[in-house]
């Protein structure tokens, strides 16, 4: 293989990487918009009803080290809060931790947990983990505050 082959492939590929570069801001949008949205709507089911919410704390979450009335307060409070952080970009990978955390308790809480919900809660964690290691990305309230705050800016 000479020289020249691996300019042309590299050549070739320079338009297939900008190509992905430009795609990572909205891929991250997308990954906050529907993690936020899974967390928010699951958190607005529990207020909906809270006196089931507590029954199911008490007999079915089994949420380790916290008695089930503290239990069902604060993962419907991380489920409200944490997704709306997280869809704003905003401490975004604050709020993606706290919600990888949300998501491994429900996961372990459940006593009887269906596969298919379990492989619900891997892929939302798989997103988290990205959002916890990448960030939120250039379109987000993170970045922009980080612009705005840069002295070179």
């Amino acid at each position: 293989m000479n020289l020249s082959m691996i300019e042309r492939g590299q050549a070739l590929w320079r338009p297939v990487e900008a190509t992905l570069r430009a795609l990572q801001a909205p891929a991250q949008l997308a990954a906050r918009l529907y993690v936020g949205s899974v967390f928010f709507r699951s958190g607005l089911t529990k207020l909906r009803d809270w006196d089931i919410t507590l029954a199911l704390f008490q007999d079915e979450y089994h949420v380790p080290l916290l008695p089930p009335d503290v239990a069902a307060v604060a993962g419907t409070t991380g489920e409200l809060v944490l997704p709306v952080l997280l869809v704003m970009g905003l401490a975004g990978r604050f709020a993606a931790a706290g919600l990888s955390v949300v998501n491994v308790v429900a996961a372990i809480s459940l006593t009887d947990i269906a596969a298919a919900a379990l492989t619900q809660h891997q892929f939302w964690g798989s997103l988290l983990l990205a959002l916890v290691l990448w960030g939120s990305g250039a379109w987000s309230a993170d970045a922009w505050l980080r612009r705005r705050l840069s002295p070179s800016a």
